[in-house]
């Protein structure tokens, strides 16, 4: 009998494939390094870390029935969405986080050989689900200030079947520029906008610069992701929707699995958009601590934050790495995030987290600059 070969068992696409780089849990990092997993500071995930609101918290404590199977088209979420958003019912459909509309697209639209367009550094799910679908990814690299290189991007997108820009864009923080869309939406390519962290944008006056309105169109191959897990605190509960055209809203509700947001997560969306006002004012807090730690930061002169219009700042490391940064930081309890990009060696992401969080980062750097430089001088001399 002959053995059965897993590796030849899969398909072809899945044989070289990576997997995508996910953060561990609380408990696991605290176990790691052995420290109370109460008294770790937990920067690594651009997480809320205020929690739910206070209507979800209450509307997860209460009775719904688990028993039952949720509603497949999702009529009450999209409805209440609709009504947030001020946007039409038929251009909203819902999903497990954004993830699982990322991964309709390619379910959907992508077959094996299509071109899928990428910006680097950005979001690793997308050339995750590149990778699965045995799609060839193009990446056009941002360039030294961050920026797109929007003639590249919109030449690479004529030929491809699929472009995903985040705005503002993870792990660097920056917006989208119109100059940038405006040509993608001519180009053939069905052009995907994550604003998992539009919330944290823009400001009173103006608002967050989203691209939803421009979606609802069939004329526009747009569709723009949103998530709960950033805004509304509920990343653990796994639901994040898709503002489109009603044809394309169509198409995603007739090809996607069933039953994708379960009937917990769907209660406290539905909790969160009532509890809007209190989840706005928490994003306004998070924004204007993050520009105080980038100030912080920048003063002290050891790491230097890219602008940022998110929940997290990107920070170059001017001596050293980030990988030596990350581990004097875990030593001490607190968790950053580093990635396995060339152009990311010497950078570490922070999420932002209460005015607490942040003191006993900086106090934790001082230590850790110390210990590293120390380290370094003492290779200098053997």
């Amino acid at each position: 009998m002959t053995p059965f070969d897993i590796n030849h068992a899969l398909r072809p696409a899945l044989r070289s494939v990576r997997g995508y780089q996910a953060i561990d849990t609380p408990e696991e990092v605290a176990s790691r390094y052995g420290i109370a997993s109460d008294a770790i500071v937990k920067l690594d995930g651009n997480e809320n870390p205020y929690g739910p609101s206070p209507l979800a918290q209450k509307a997860l404590a209460g009775q719904y029935p688990v028993h039952r199977y949720p509603d497949p088209v999702q009529r009450r979420l999209r409805r209440a969405l609709a009504t947030y958003l001020d946007l039409p019912f038929e251009c909203i459909v819902a999903g497990a986080g954004a993830d699982e509309i990322i991964d309709l697209v390619f379910r959907i639209f992508v077959d094996s050989g299509d071109r899928v367009v990428i910006a680097s550094p950005s979001f690793g799910m997308y050339a995750f689900g590149a990778q699965l679908a045995g799609a060839e990814l193009i990446d056009i690299p941002r360039k030294n200030d961050w920026s797109l290189d929007v003639g590249a991007l919109a030449t690479a997108c004529k030929d491809a079947r699929v472009v995903f820009l985040p705005s503002p864009n993870n792990p660097t923080g920056g917006l989208l520029p119109p100059a940038a869309y405006e040509p993608l939406f001519t180009s053939g390519a069905i052009v995907g906008v994550d604003e998992a962290y539009i919330e944290f944008a823009g400001n009173h006056e103006t608002g967050a610069p989203t691209l939803a309105s421009k979606a609802i169109t069939d004329e526009v191959p747009l569709i723009v992701l949103r998530t709960f897990s950033k805004w509304a605190g509920l990343a653990g509960l796994r639901v994040g929707y898709g503002i489109m055209s009603p044809g394309l809203a169509s198409t995603f509700i007739h090809c996607k699995q069933p039953y994708g947001v379960n009937i917990a997560a769907e209660i406290a969306a539905l909790a969160s958009l009532e509890d809007a006002a209190i989840l706005n004012e928490r994003a306004c807090i998070i924004a204007g601590e993050r520009n105080r730690l980038a100030h912080e930061l920048r003063s002290g002169g050891w790491l230097e934050p890219t602008p940022s219009e998110a929940n997290f700042l990107l920070c170059r490391v001017t001596s050293g790495d980030g990988a030596a940064l990350h581990a004097a930081l875990a030593q001490r309890g607190i968790f950053v995030r580093i990635f396995d990009h060339e152009r990311l060696r010497d950078y570490v992401r922070i999420s932002i987290g209460t005015p607490q969080d942040s003191d006993r980062l900086l106090e934790a750097l001082t230590q850790a600059r110390s210990e590293i430089e120390a380290t370094s001088n003492e290779g200098g001399l053997s």
